[in-house]
């Protein structure tokens, strides 16, 4: 009766720690996490991943497409137009030490907002600039954001940066991720002579800040 008895606990504890292993990773993540995902495209995502992985706060930066029709699009494929995609970086951070509306306010600096389909020296619609929201809530701080930007300072023309809702998010391959760290002479020859912090300079007063 006791050996009956025990084979029973013994298989009762085997299915709870089976249906434990069996959880997705992403379900024991959101259970107690306090990490928010925030999504911007801003141009070439090399140079949208050296800012922020530059921010107090972020935990990690991930290059990739978003905003397309197409399934598991390629790096080929989104840079030659056509997709919808657009390169974008996906930020995890860390709510409570750096804000959202920070995070908002390193994007603007960053990017020119007055330019439709490109970015610099790129030009297509995968370089177009846009925010992502996940939520309502980023949704009221990136309308306030664009607000305060377009009434502190006098662009000579309007500012499209899109906003709109998040959809999926692709993983860029992986020899796009952190390159300006893998290959940062080509990354700095690139990153110059695209005019990026030229024109950041221009509109700015500053060559892209963080």
């Amino acid at each position: 009766m006791r050996t009956t008895s025990l084979f029973i606990i013994l298989g009762l504890a085997a299915l709870l720690i089976g249906g434990m292993t069996a959880m997705p990773p992403g379900n024991l993540a959101a259970e107690g996490s306090q990490h928010a995902k925030a999504t911007f495209a801003g141009g070439c995502f090399w140079c949208m991943e050296e800012v922020y992985e530059k921010v107090e706060g972020v935990i990690s930066v991930i290059s990739g497409y978003t905003g397309g029709q197409l399934p598991n699009p390629t790096y080929e494929q989104v840079s030659a137009g056509g997709t919808g995609h657009t390169e974008s970086v996906e930020v995890t951070y860390d709510p409570t030490k750096v804000t959202y509306q920070r995070l908002l306010e390193v994007f603007w600096h960053n990017v020119d907002p007055t330019t439709p389909n490109a970015q610099f020296c790129d030009h297509g619609s995968q370089y177009r600039t846009a925010i992502f929201y996940h939520d309502e809530t980023q949704k009221r701080d990136i309308d306030t954001s664009k607000q305060a930007v377009e009434a502190s300072k006098s662009f000579p023309q309007p500012i499209v940066t899109e906003i709109v809702p998040a959809s999926i998010f692709y993983p860029a391959e992986n020899y796009h991720q952190d390159f300006y760290q893998k290959n940062p002479v080509r990354y700095k020859f690139y990153k110059w002579n695209c005019g990026r912090s030229q024109r950041l300079e221009q509109l700015w007063g500053t060559p892209g800040t963080s």
